[in-house]
């Protein structure tokens, strides 16, 4: 039986309390019936993200012309004939800061197979797979997914840096979650890339199993919260409750 992508998508939201919806993201060799393609320019790959908040729609190379290193990161196909020239203008640039090194180059994820299109929406309405699932989310919902994703990755992914695209190669190549601080451009581009916000990219194949472990740790966190918040005042009014009678506040 196929997912209910809306009722994942509902549950996430209940969970985490997201400000922008779960973002989905399939890379497919042909645009399904029925998606539009994406009718404007951006200065970064990356704002389709934002965008995709709002409306489903397609792209290709074209679409993401103006970054040179989201082409990259996505293995985009039937680039632009300036693409190669634009990537390492901007390589050069940023190995002039010594922001990045030709070894660092080189260990940037890049997703594995060539990909023609992308397609972009809210998970909730989305009309094929997701590849992956993008999560803007503050510290506080952060703690609930790193604890999430350590129960169902075994381990909680590293906190990645330059280029935030690369986060989502990283997610699909790999089959575990990914989560990027993102990168100044990014930042720079995305209002939805608060300085409180980071991402959080989740292989779309394993979305069941991160939402009913979000929901677990989401609901454990805030019965915890509340035990330690009145275990908390108590101690402050002088009392030195044991566990057991913080326990009991809680009913």
């Amino acid at each position: 039986m196929k997912p209910d992508r809306h009722l994942q998508a509902e549950q996430l939201n209940a969970s985490l309390e997201l400000s922008l919806p779960p973002i989905a993201v399939s890379l497919v060799d042909a645009v399904p019936d029925g998606v539009a393609q994406y009718d404007g320019s951006v200065p970064a790959g990356c704002v389709f993200w934002q965008e995709a908040a709002k409306r489903t729609f397609a792209t290709s190379a074209g679409h993401h012309a103006l970054c040179s290193i989201g082409i990259h990161t996505m293995n985009l196909s039937d680039a632009p004939d300036s693409q190669p020239g634009e990537l390492q203008a901007a390589l050069e640039a940023m190995t002039g800061l010594d922001y990045v090194r030709a070894e660092e180059v080189a260990a940037i994820p890049v997703v594995r197979r060539e990909v023609r299109h992308v397609l972009y929406g809210p998970l909730g309405e989305f009309p094929a797979e997701p590849d992956v699932v993008l999560l803007f989310a503050n510290a506080r919902q952060g703690l609930v997914l790193s604890e999430a994703m350590a129960r169902v990755d075994g381990g909680v992914p590293p906190a990645m840096g330059r280029p935030a695209c690369a986060a989502l190669p990283q997610a699909v190549n790999n089959g575990v979650a990914a989560m990027s601080l993102g990168c100044c451009g990014a930042r720079a581009y995305l209002d939805a890339l608060s300085d409180d916000t980071a991402l959080w990219a989740l292989p779309g194949s394993r979305l069941g199993e991160y939402c009913e472990q979000i929901a677990v740790f989401a609901n454990a966190n805030r019965t915890l919260a509340m035990f330690h918040e009145r275990r908390r005042a108590d101690v402050e009014a002088g009392m030195r409750p044991t566990v057991q009678e913080s326990l009991q506040r809680l009913s």
